[in-house]
């Protein structure tokens, strides 16, 4: 399953990272890639990981998570 994380407030690669870094932490969380271009993360998940839990990491690291959809 993959999710991507529509996420504003990221401005430079270091923002890249942390978020990067933050969802890598998550237990569930397979793969992921962050595009500052694009706002969002797309996620490949191991299993099933709730939308909340996910806004709730990336709000704590200083970001806007204004959507996320399973693609």
């Amino acid at each position: 399953m993959k999710k991507k994380i529509m996420i504003e407030g990221m401005t430079c690669m270091h923002c890249v990272g942390r978020v990067k870094n933050t969802l890598e932490e998550m237990s569930g969380i397979k793969e992921v890639m962050v595009d500052l271009e694009g706002k969002s993360a797309t996620i490949k998940l191991e299993k099933d990981v709730e939308d909340e839990i996910l806004k709730e990491k990336i709000e704590d690291a200083g970001y806007d998570v204004v959507e996320i959809k399973t693609v």
